[in-house]
């Protein structure tokens, strides 16, 4: 089965990775029907509200009721989302020194640099 709709659409995936992005940039809480205006060529609003209430359970997004709905709010910004995940991955990994070898080594100099001054803020923090 093709990863796009028949109708030329995003795959679905795709749209559960695209529906924060709306939610950022407004820096509101928005309903179904506005993040779906928002995307541009969205889904019906009922799929737009079945993906916003599994990123709620998922705990991406905040709900606030909203009328005889909800509107939704991002509940960390797309960097700190970023970084649950590779944590989630890097949990899950058995070899956890293996997995961050292979990270770390085709880092540019510049992130080696800032994960170097990372760690080190970090150390010194924690005493």
């Amino acid at each position: 089965m093709s990863d796009k709709r028949r109708d030329g659409g995003r795959p679905h995936g795709g749209l559960v990775a695209d529906a924060p992005a709306p939610l950022w940039e407004a820096g509101e809480p928005m309903t179904a029907r506005q993040v779906d205006a928002a995307l541009d060529r969205g889904p019906a609003r009922p799929t737009m509200a079945t993906i916003l209430t599994r990123l709620h359970e998922k705990g991406t997004l905040r709900r606030i009721p909203s009328g005889r709905g909800f509107a939704h709010e991002p509940s960390q910004d797309a960097a700190g989302l970023v970084a649950g995940r590779m944590r989630r991955e890097l949990e899950s990994e058995p070899r956890r020194d293996l997995a961050l070898r292979r990270f770390v080594s085709p880092l540019s100099e510049s992130d080696e640099d800032t994960l170097r001054c990372l760690l080190l803020e970090a150390e010194d923090g924690s005493e």
